[in-house]
């Protein structure tokens, strides 16, 4: 494989022009939201798809958008390898769950089409063109060559979805635990708390004394509170808020998938939830390390920690896959808020580009 290098990636055909192209059969690999959202796009484009399979022991005589969904099995004894294309629509980081994709990958061409976790524009090549100075600023932002090599990996993967792209946009070696130096940490803020399983990590890696954990899922939240009460060892302080940049109340979606979070900008949900920002929870309380997940809020998030950032210099860990523009406008932004740090790309490996993140190093670390 060529690794395609940012100069190169406007040569790049997208997956979309590619399937327009296509003579073969296309078969969607897999059901539910992003399935739905792949759908969405190949009909906008005019794009004809055959069908939708799911491995073997996964089929129950069911139905997705009106097609029978057939068993892998199936699909091979219609078509002789490299016979017809698939796109992958759903997502996992389960080695069992990869390892039968990776059987998909040998024997179809198989692509992983790019669509937003949260509402935002598509990564087409318009987009990039329309971004190509914001996206230069932040890999320039990178610190090391490591980063810059799955920066780039992962926009030629957003342009093409090309499944061999997407696999070596990763490397085990480059974790947060080694460049944060996580062991070291005392105090920390766990945004996107889910159940507490962060935490958890965090208090077998290093002798924490305080934890600020805030996580705006009812059931999640009860999950995070029932574990947190049983530490006795660390001071936890739980928050059931959605961190943002102002203080309020906001639409939520509560449907429990990677999708839920803050609906800024909609009135189409039921639930709604408290918002808060990181200065305020925290209340001067000293951190030295702070977790962002929080389903596509990143930026509003971030700038509610301003005062915090500034105050404590803490390493921060901000994940940057949700929306499309995330890759740079995130590293912009921290530029701003934390001028004298240093920024990394790391990227755990899931399909499609999930579990991205930025980290971001103080330079005095070794001070601290």
């Amino acid at each position: 494989m060529v690794t395609p290098t940012f100069n190169t990636l406007h040569t790049l055909p997208t997956l979309w022009e590619s399937l327009k192209a296509e003579t073969r059969d296309i078969w969607l690999y897999g059901m539910g939201n992003g399935a739905d959202k792949i759908l969405a796009v190949l009909r906008d484009t005019e794009i004809a798809v055959k069908g939708v399979f799911a491995s073997d022991g996964f089929v129950r005589g069911h139905a997705f958008h009106g097609m029978p969904v057939r068993s892998f099995s199936e699909v091979c004894a219609l078509y002789p390898e490299n016979g017809c294309v698939v796109l992958l629509s759903f997502g996992t980081a389960r080695p069992e769950v990869l390892a039968l994709i990776e059987n998909v990958a040998k024997r179809y061409p198989l692509f992983v089409p790019d669509v937003p976790v949260c509402e935002s524009p598509l990564f087409d090549k318009a987009f990039f063109a329309a971004h190509e100075g914001e996206l230069r600023r932040a890999r320039d932002l990178l610190a090391d060559e490591n980063s810059k090599r799955i920066f780039d990996l992962i926009l030629a993967y957003k342009l093409t979805g090309r499944y061999d792209l997407l696999r070596a946009a990763t490397d085990p070696t480059h974790t947060d635990r080694r460049i944060l130096e996580l062991d070291r940490v005392r105090r920390m803020a766990d945004f996107g708390a889910y159940n507490g399983d962060t935490a958890r990590e965090m208090l077998a890696l290093a002798p924490l004394e305080f934890i600020l954990a805030a996580e705006p899922d009812k059931r999640n939240y009860r999950k995070l509170t029932e574990w947190a009460t049983g530490v006795t060892d660390c001071r936890i302080v739980c928050h059931r808020a959605a961190i943002f940049d102002t203080a309020g109340e906001a639409a939520f979606d509560a449907s429990g998938n990677r999708n839920a979070g803050l609906c800024t900008g909609r009135a189409d949900f039921e639930n709604t939830v408290v918002t808060a920002t990181a200065d305020a929870l925290l209340a001067g309380e000293a951190v030295d390390y702070i977790k962002y997940d929080v389903e596509g809020a990143e930026a509003a998030a971030l700038r509610g920690s301003a005062e915090t950032i500034k105050r404590c210099r803490p390493r921060l860990k901000v994940a940057c896959y949700h929306r499309s523009e995330d890759l740079f406008t995130l590293p912009l932004l921290l530029s701003d808020l934390a001028p004298a740090y240093r920024f990394y790309l790391t990227r755990a490996y899931s399909l499609p580009a999930w579990d991205m993140d930025l980290l971001c190093v103080p330079n005095t670390l070794e001070q601290l």
